[in-house]
């Protein structure tokens, strides 16, 4: 007799699903990162999640401003900037610009686990304050006890002094200062092209040192031009400034120098103008006499 067979499942997989992700878990003890479910599977720009994610692993102090966040991820400052307004509109992130006593201005950035969970009514607490020396009273003597060590102010990292009258005002660096004009005149007039070759004055002057090269090797700027513009896609997936920095990584040769030559240049003889003496016709010639088609019909008469 047959043994008798079974087609249930065995136990150990009855509970695996049939379809879908199946996690392997792995119990960190260290390098994690605790991230809300309703972060992580926020509705929206998978761009907006990354940078969320890698904000909350980075330590305290770590800037996470639009440039550095442009040399970690290989996104443009468009999506990046797009991806930190989303993030402060859902309450994750807060900017705040702060004023310290001396006039300067700094910005702190604050992160959240849990949109508006912060205990305190006022918003998130206040940083540290740096240890400034305090103001003695008047009636206080001003000169320290001779046992303390008076220490010089210790200023932030991402403090920059700006003046007292203008304190509001951000002093920013031009970024075409050192950049070749004309390479930066190329650059802009990419535009009038395609009006999608929009740069920024940042990845102008990225940009810039590799079209002087391309210059400096005998290339015309609308040659130039033509390259940076001929057979674009229908639709940039990054910033145009990535494709435009790919077709200028190859700089071309530099045209040879044409040999010149040690005898001076003499033009050739010009031949006086004269009156053909069977027709009457004009041509150059050094002698008088007729001319070809006249010294043609006379080899073509017949002798008689």
């Amino acid at each position: 007799m047959a043994d008798p067979q079974s087609n249930a499942r065995l136990r150990a997989d009855a509970g695996a699903p049939t379809s879908g992700v199946i996690h392997v878990r792995t119990r960190l003890t260290a390098d994690f990162t605790v991230l809300s479910n309703a972060l992580a599977q926020r509705r929206g720009s998978a761009v907006t999640i990354g940078v969320a994610a890698y904000i909350s692993s980075m330590p305290d102090g770590s800037s996470v401003t639009i440039a550095a966040l442009c040399e970690h991820f290989s996104e443009g400052e468009i999506l990046i900037s797009r991806a930190l307004r989303e993030l402060e509109t859902a309450g994750y992130l807060e900017r705040r610009r702060e004023r310290l006593s001396t006039g300067q201005i700094r910005t702190r950035t604050y992160f959240y686990d849990v949109p508006g969970g912060d205990p305190d009514p006022d918003g998130p607490p206040e940083p540290p304050k740096p240890p400034w020396p305090r103001q003695q009273p008047a009636t206080a003597p001003a000169v320290p006890p001779a046992s303390a060590a008076v220490q010089p102010p210790v200023q932030a990292e991402a403090e920059t002094p700006i003046p007292r009258a203008d304190a509001d005002s951000f002093a920013v660096a031009d970024p075409l200062a050192d950049a070749d004009p004309q390479a930066v005149a190329v650059l802009a007039a990419l535009r009038r092209v395609d009006a999608r070759l929009v740069l920024s004055a940042r990845e102008a002057a990225r940009l810039a040192p590799a079209v002087t090269r391309w210059l400096a090797a005998g290339l015309l700027p609308t040659q130039i031009t033509d390259h940076l513009t001929a057979r674009l896609p229908d639709h940039f997936l990054t910033r145009p400034a990535g494709i435009l920095a790919y077709r200028l990584k190859e700089t071309p040769l530099p045209l040879p120098a044409q040999a010149r030559s040690t005898e001076p240049f003499v033009s050739p003889a010009v031949l006086p103008m004269r009156n053909c003496d069977g027709c009457d016709r004009g041509f150059r010639t050094a002698e008088p006499g007729r001319c070809r088609d006249c010294r043609s019909r006379d080899r073509l008469r017949p002798a008689g």
